[in-house]
């Protein structure tokens, strides 16, 4: 009797911690703590424009499109340069990856995009729904110009 009573009173003790924990986490405007708002969840449709990048190759988002690294060449299906690509993406941050050339870059709350200025010269479309990638290299030290677009072919 004495047993079946405290048994009684630890189960009590122990469900009461636990209600009492998950109603401390509880927030009345966004559910769980762990819980993100619907503005977190919502896919925004963006389009990657790479078509601009000569010879054309292959690109991907980590993550969210076939892997330049693991295949060969004759059967990848990766998205091609030649081609503007849409994926759905939520808010948050996501990598650019070219074989030589790749970036971070961020969808907003309101669906369009943002990246650091010091790409400006190799991307474009900050504040759009549309990645424009100008470069298949990036222009290193400050945003100068690097000297490989200036190399002239010799008249040997």
């Amino acid at each position: 009797m004495l047993y079946t009573a405290l048994i009684r009173r630890w189960s009590f003790l122990i469900f009461g911690c636990a209600l009492t924990s998950l109603l401390a986490m509880a927030d009345p405007q966004n559910g769980f703590a762990g819980d993100r708002p619907a503005s977190h969840l919502r896919e925004h449709a963006i389009t990657i424009d790479a078509t601009k990048l000569v010879p054309a190759s292959w690109w991907q988002v980590p993550g969210l499109t076939p892997s330049i690294w693991n295949s060969d060449l004759d059967s990848l299906d990766a998205p091609k340069t030649s081609e503007l690509h849409e994926l759905q993406l939520r808010p948050g941050k996501y990598k650019f990856v070219s074989f030589t050339f790749d970036f971070p870059f961020t969808v907003t709350l309101n669906g369009t995009l943002d990246f650091s200025k010091s790409l400006d010269q190799c991307v474009e479309g900050r504040g759009t729904q549309t990645l424009v990638v100008l470069c298949k290299r990036t222009y290193p030290y400050g945003g100068q110009r690097d000297a490989y677009y200036d190399q002239k072919p010799n008249d040997g």
